[in-house]
């Protein structure tokens, strides 16, 4: 607990703890667009249980922290390429979110009913296991975040534990405001296009700086707010 006493712990955890939330948005969109395929009294129990899980599943890779770290080892070498378990996961994630969010753009664009309406009656189960996937996968960039910014373990399970509390409480307002709006969805699907692209670009050798990617978020989110608020004025 003399950690506590230092300054610079809860410079860490505050600094921690806001980089978790940052690279989390991501995580609260895909719930957001999981969750509203489902029976809306599904919805807030798929939300708060895939957010529940990926408590869960941070905190116990963060307690095998050094098996993480071994995950960047190489596995695969291809001429003078080399892959490692963390590229061959976030390679497959990156892959995923591209084909799920252009297919989900296809069917609102086209404005397939029969496929929405299949798509809605999507089991519980399936929604929840998507989340947990897809939560492993983003994992790995905030576990290395934590890792780069504090040694504490202890510090990084606070940090994922509150981070998740924030997003649990933003959760519906998130999820609500993107199934109200159908252009949002589509800018959300979009962003997830993008974010794959990252992994598959990371998982090449690519760095990308995470600043780049938000910066396109929040950019392309407030010119959709000029033009929500456009509209509704001109109605």
């Amino acid at each position: 607990m003399e950690i506590f006493l230092q300054a610079d712990t809860w410079v860490a955890l505050f600094t921690l703890t806001f980089m978790e939330i940052v690279l989390g948005i991501d995580n609260i969109i895909f719930i957001s667009l999981v969750a509203g395929k489902l029976p809306k009294e599904q919805q807030k129990k798929a939300r708060v249980g895939g957010l529940a899980l990926a408590m869960l599943t941070r905190v116990l890779l963060l307690l095998g922290i050094t098996w993480i770290i071994g995950l960047t080892k190489p596995v695969l070498c291809f001429w003078d390429f080399e892959l490692s378990w963390r590229d061959i996961i976030l390679l497959a994630g990156g892959i995923f979110l591209l084909v799920k969010s252009t297919l989900e753009i296809h069917h609102k664009v086209e404005g397939q009913h029969e496929a929405e309406k299949a798509i809605k009656v999507k089991s519980f189960s399936l929604a929840i296991s998507q989340i947990v996937m897809l939560d492993i996968i983003f994992s790995f960039d905030s576990i290395l975040t934590a890792v780069g910014l504090t040694t504490q373990v202890t510090l990084m399970i606070i940090a994922v534990i509150i981070s998740i509390l924030v997003m649990m409480i933003f959760a519906k307002a998130v999820s609500d405001f993107v199934n109200k709006h159908p252009t949002i969805q589509i800018l959300a699907l979009s962003f997830l296009i993008l974010i794959g692209v990252m992994l598959i670009v990371e998982a090449l050798h690519y760095h990308v700086p995470k600043g780049y990617i938000y910066f396109s978020v929040f950019f392309s989110l407030a010119i959709e707010m000029l033009n929500m608020r456009y509209r509704k004025k001109n109605v």
